[in-house]
């Protein structure tokens, strides 16, 4: 059992790592790597850094982390899962913690599918773990081409069929697809009222009853969706001043909050959500004291 595991490297994930592991709590962070920075050519508006490439640091704040006795793996998470303690899904296997911050960053933009936004709610859902029971016995597709869209289909378990579509992208999945895969650019999401169905950029249309969109790797607010968490009118992950989310254990900092996409402001959440998970870990082995 972790102490406390942190979901992303960049800069709110390793200043939260930087409080956790400078208290005893040898924080362990699961991350992919760079994340948002690596678009990132200059960076020259944080305090002591200088100017330097995004890349470099990020890099250089792993390297802090570590050096204080922070461990990371690299590995991609599919989901969190639990309320007194939580497991941490990943590609590589589970790892269980008594704290979970999420620090995943947020994702720039929504694919560019007509009906997508009409439809939302309305057969398009972001979240099969909430909205599979909705679906038993009907014609669902999962949009998305990696391990997230893997793990999105097998929790639609009730539905009559469930296809994989990849929109077009590259395949990415570490495993065997036991799915019906289609590979074609969707063009459109169907329907008026709910969805009918998907066209394809080649003028063909699937009918299905539901689309689950699982683009990429799973975001913070995809994780809190998921576990159960609030997520704000904008679509962020909800936060008190502590950066809790409304999950005790539960913390979010960074980007997927919300607020100002800046590295300064996710260092400080970072050190938030460190300090309020020190604090929860501690209460928590006190009440628990087998552990």
């Amino acid at each position: 059992m972790e102490n406390l595991i942190i979901i992303g490297s960049g800069p709110a994930g390793a200043s939260a790592a930087l409080y956790a592991a400078r208290s005893g709590l040898a924080p362990l962070l699961l991350s992919q790597g760079v994340g948002a920075l690596e678009k990132a050519e200059c960076i020259e508006n944080f305090y002591g850094s200088g100017p330097m490439p995004g890349v470099d640091l990020h890099r250089q704040g792993e390297r802090q982390a570590e050096a204080l006795g922070a461990r990371i793996v690299r590995t991609q998470v599919l989901g969190v899962s639990g309320f007194d303690t939580y497991t941490v899904t990943t590609t590589d296997g589970a790892y269980e913690a008594i704290a979970v911050i999420l620090a995943t960053g947020v994702k720039r933009a929504a694919p560019q599918i007509a009906g997508l936004r009409e439809l939302d709610g309305r057969g398009v859902s972001y979240c099969a773990v909430c909205d599979a029971f909705f679906y038993r016995g009907k014609k669902v597709a999962v949009l998305g081409s990696g391990d997230f869209a893997l793990s999105e289909a097998e929790e639609l378990g009730m539905a009559g069929s469930v296809t994989i579509l990849t929109g077009g992208a590259p395949k990415t999945f570490s495993r065997p697809c036991p799915y019906p895969l289609d590979e074609r650019p969707v063009a459109a999401v169907l329907g008026d009222e709910q969805v009918t169905g998907v066209r394809f950029t080649d003028g063909t249309e699937l009918p299905i009853d539901g689309l689950f969109l699982a683009l990429g790797t799973a975001g913070g607010s995809e994780i809190a969706r998921r576990i159960g968490a609030a997520l704000a009118d904008q679509g962020n992950v909800k936060v008190d001043a502590a950066m809790q989310t409304a999950l005790p254990g539960l913390f979010a900092a960074g980007d997927c909050t919300g607020g100002m996409l800046q590295v300064a402001k996710a260092a400080h959440d970072g050190m938030t959500a460190g300090l309020s998970a020190i604090q929860y870990v501690r209460d928590y082995r006190k009440r628990h004291p087998q552990l």
